[in-house]
């Protein structure tokens, strides 16, 4: 599934563009839980192929449980798009979602 462009922040890594974006709207377990993970979704820019879905340690910002928030940045982005190319993620080649957890 592809990422919407509006509220979505480019990326290069090592020569190629990446589409990354945080979830506006806690799911339903991120806002009611506690420990659930803040969601990134990234995708190839230029040909999308497969999602990458990183597992972020920090809560979402707009949950009850959340009591510090943590700011994504872009380094940490740029990180688990290196964890996951090396773990075995292809960005371009269709697929299911790859999930890495950070």
């Amino acid at each position: 599934m592809a990422i919407p462009k509006k509220g979505s922040r480019l990326i290069v890594v090592d020569g190629e563009s990446y589409r990354w974006r945080v979830r506006k709207k806690p799911t339903h377990a991120q806002g009611d839980y506690p420990g659930v993970h803040l969601t990134v979704a990234v995708e190839h820019a230029l040909n999308p192929g497969a999602n990458l879905v990183v597992l972020m340690p920090q809560g979402h910002p707009s949950s009850f449980w959340t009591q510090v928030i943590v700011p994504v940045y872009p380094a940490d982005v740029k990180c688990a798009i290196e964890r996951a190319i090396s773990a075995g993620w292809q960005p371009q080649k269709p697929g299911k979602p790859f999930e890495l957890v950070y």
